[in-house]
């Protein structure tokens, strides 16, 4: 038995190392070919060279479309995690009728295929005159990026006693200083990893953005216009570079979200 069991950990290891390795392989190979001297990546590779990255250092267009991004996720996380929180306190405070059709419907969007997203913002933004503005996009992100706080902060009050409430009516409490005082202190990791996960998801996002941006185009947006007009190898490098940001927020808020027990080992 002992010997299955050694086996079926060995198949499982090997199962996970394939799986990290088909999905970062070519992430890798982005990463390669971003420091490489030759225009078009290929093996094997040239000399060693940061021109790319001094090349997209030096290009207004992608300075421009990286303050996009980042005023951009700045104010969608804010947003996205401001709506999450009262989604997801609403749903641990309150039972009321039509409670399972509100959470299916703010739980919606990201199963929404983003063509569909897209299409249905840019129609709806079109009719209100903010098409084709950094507005548009902060709107289109944070429909898509709130079920996402909601999700995490919703999963850490759910951990919490609800008892707690009541103890701090009791002691002379009213509603907003239970708030301010017990709920958001226990849901303070939580809320900074949405900040962080929604952040990272507006960065990433291209499809919505393609269609709703107009001239204010993200950096993800950018990069399809690189690749409309040739191969470029600057490419590799920012790519590089969001990936290295994304990756970063994502491992924030996974520190955030670990349990006490796991930060004791």
């Amino acid at each position: 038995m002992g010997n299955e069991n050694r086996l079926i950990n060995a198949l499982l290891k090997l199962h996970i190392a394939l799986c990290l390795l088909f999905i970062f392989a070519p992430i890798a190979g982005s990463f390669v070919f971003s420091l490489n001297s030759d225009r078009f990546p290929s093996l094997p590779v040239g000399e060693f060279s940061t021109e790319w990255y001094r090349l997209i250092w030096e290009d207004p267009l992608v300075w421009q479309g990286f303050a996009n991004t980042v005023v951009v996720g700045l104010t969608v996380a804010v947003i996205a995690t401001l709506l999450g929180f009262g989604g997801a306190y609403t749903d641990f405070r309150y039972n009321f009728t039509g409670k399972s059709f509100y959470l299916a419907l703010a739980l919606l969007p990201p199963t929404i295929p983003v063509v569909i997203m897209g299409l249905a913002m840019l129609a709806f933004l079109s009719r209100v005159n903010l098409s084709g503005t950094t507005i548009s996009v902060i709107i289109a992100h944070g429909v898509m990026c709130s079920p996402f706080a909601m999700a995490i902060i919703r999963l850490r009050l759910s951990q919490m006693d609800p008892d707690l409430e009541a103890a701090s009516w009791n002691m002379g409490g009213n509603q907003w200083q239970t708030l301010r005082y017990v709920i958001i202190p226990f849901a303070k990791p939580a809320i900074f990893a949405a900040l962080f996960i929604t952040m990272a998801v507006s960065f990433d996002e291209f499809a919505v953005a393609w269609f709703v941006s107009g001239l204010n185009e993200t950096l993800p947006v950018k990069i399809l216009g690189f690749l409309q007009g040739q191969v470029s190898p600057r490419i590799n490098a920012i790519g590089s570079l969001a990936f290295i940001s994304s990756m970063t927020l994502i491992i924030l808020a996974q520190l955030l979200l670990r349990s006490p027990e796991d930060k004791k080992q």
